[in-house]
């Protein structure tokens, strides 16, 4: 076989480098599948020794224990609600300022995003405190403005579409301009859309973000009607009083995971396209 020391020189570093990434990809795989097998287990499954992996039958009434024990739905419109307008709003900002830091010329710009930036070293549990002291003020604990509004920033979202505006070809702005296109015109008709996949790329990052977060949520609200899926999960985890029935609970887990899995199917491709062209571009 031609070629053939050379080929197999290069088997043994290609054999070590699939068996890493099987490796890899099993603990990181393993801990979901036994979360699915658990939400099918039944409760004397979840804490038989030693482990059991696979149940015997299929105890799908778990599902249903999830929605009739707790307020699972209202769980789910408020995590929906909640996810939705702060990545939208956050997607805003960010190409909104992210385009002003990147296209207008204005005194001080730079020393302004420097500050901007400086922000991200700040530990958000520090900003706890104060917040909830400005939502009492203002009436909004336990509100949707509350949960909302003080999430809305994204330093990082500003950071990236910033940088990235910065990639783009003046000549393409240059000539807009000379039509008489405004800096809104240019944004919206130019910038935005030579950048979906960057764009797409914040979107996913901020969807699963605000989808699992679980202490802004917990702080802004006191309530029940106004708790979110993950810290409803950790009420369903103490629903009965009894001893924690863990196969719910994975049951549960499952229903929350499954529209990230979704949405990342779904944007897939774009996520990809945005990680890449921001790898050849840096």
């Amino acid at each position: 076989m031609s070629g053939s020391p050379r080929a197999r020189a290069r088997l043994g570093p290609r054999l070590v480098l699939h068996a890493l990434v099987m490796t890899a990809a099993v603990a990181v795989g393993a801990p979901f599948f036994y979360m699915l097998t658990t939400s099918l287990k039944s409760l004397a499954e979840v804490y038989a020794v030693p482990l059991v992996w696979l149940p015997a039958h299929l105890e799908w009434g778990n599902y249903v224990e999830v929605w009739t024990r707790v307020p699972f739905a209202r769980f789910t419109v408020n995590s929906v609600v909640y996810t939705t307008t702060l990545t939208l709003g956050e997607l805003a900002m960010a190409c909104t300022c992210g385009y002003a830091f990147a296209r207008l010329r204005f005194p001080g710009r730079e020393p302004l995003f420097a500050v901007v930036l400086l922000t991200l070293m700040i530990p958000g549990q520090i900003t706890l405190v104060p917040r909830f002291m400005l939502l009492k003020d203002l009436g909004w604990i336990n509100t949707y403005p509350g949960l909302i509004v003080p999430e809305l920033s994204s330093v990082f979202g500003t950071f990236l579409m910033r940088e990235h505006f910065r990639s783009l070809p003046d000549e393409i702005f240059d000539a807009a301009r000379i039509d008489g296109a405004g800096y809104l015109r240019q944004l919206l008709q130019i910038a935005l859309p030579m950048s979906k996949p960057v764009a797409a790329t914040l979107l996913l990052l901020s969807a699963v973000a605000h989808w699992n977060d679980y202490l802004w949520p917990l702080v802004a609200t006191n309530s029940r009607d106004m708790r979110t899926l993950p810290i409803g999960l950790q009420t369903l985890k103490y629903a009965t009083g009894e001893l924690p029935q863990w196969n719910v609970v994975m049951a549960g887990a499952t229903l929350v995971l499954l529209p990230l899995v979704v949405l990342f199917v779904l944007a897939q491709q774009r996520f990809v396209a945005g990680a890449v062209q921001g790898a050849l571009k840096s």
